[in-house]
């Protein structure tokens, strides 16, 4: 019994991680069908879905499906119309928010993301009373294993990186967003590239005790896994020792 036991916790938690990857895809999916849509199907000339491809071969989604998302944005294949929306708000402690959208209904997308912020703890703001405090920004995460930090801090300043920063088993490059995708492939070709987004950086955080940490990871979570919001970006710090007790 204790073997079936085990068993069945490996498979209800690949089946979460699978149906995770799989939500993970159709939001890169949909943001490469909507970058498209707005700038063509030419990613060369298009830097938005340039850098909605490197987010889709990160979590490696094939190339064909890549192919069929950017095919429905040009028209040459039918798709869902997708309206672009970002929306600000707060959590438990105060944490500011910002939720970049994607959605075919903007009334239901609404209506549910103030649910949700209503009944853990949140709030909907006004535009603008977050986003002053985030600066979006390129990050590169470098794998630290057979990386020498000398020569990756030579060639991402020599591409136009603005910092590089020694983590705890990664090194982290920042750029600019408009340099973002050349300099990542100027990378890649040298250096083992564990993730590459445009984030938002909050230019100030809020820390949180233990139990509002408890309080916002789960509406995190759930605005996270929620089909329209593409990215969740937020302000907030937690200490290692109350990552540790939450077991994050």
């Amino acid at each position: 019994m204790a073997g079936h036991s085990k068993w069945a916790n490996i498979k209800h938690r690949k089946a979460a991680q699978d149906a995770k990857r799989a939500k993970v895809w159709t939001k890169i999916l949909k943001e490469i069908t909507v970058s498209a849509r707005s700038g063509g199907g030419d990613d060369n000339a298009n830097p938005r879905l340039r850098t909605a491809i490197i987010a889709a071969r990160n979590v490696n989604v094939p190339n064909d499906t890549i192919s069929r998302a950017i095919k429905k944005g040009t028209g040459e294949l039918e798709g869902v119309d997708y309206q672009e929306i970002t929306y600000e708000g707060y959590g438990p402690g105060g944490v500011g928010l910002v939720l970049e959208i994607l959605t075919d209904n903007k009334i239901r997308t609404v209506s549910e993301i103030r649910h949700l912020l209503a009944k853990h703890g949140g709030n909907l703001g006004e535009n603008g009373s977050v986003s002053w405090n985030f600066t979006r920004t390129g990050i590169i995460h470098v794998e630290k294993e057979g990386t020498d930090e000398e020569e990756l801090m030579m060639a991402a300043l020599d591409a136009g990186a603005n910092d590089i920063t020694d983590e705890e088993d990664y090194f982290e490059v920042s750029t600019a967003p408009a340099l973002f995708n050349d300099i990542h492939e100027t990378l890649k070709e040298q250096f083992t590239i564990r993730h590459a987004e445009i984030e938002q950086i909050a230019g100030t955080t809020v820390e949180l005790d233990a139990d509002t940490a408890a309080k916002f990871i789960k509406l995190y979570e759930l605005l996270d896994d929620h089909d329209d919001i593409q990215k969740v970006w937020a302000n907030f710090e937690i200490s290692d020792e109350i990552m540790a007790a939450l077991d994050i």
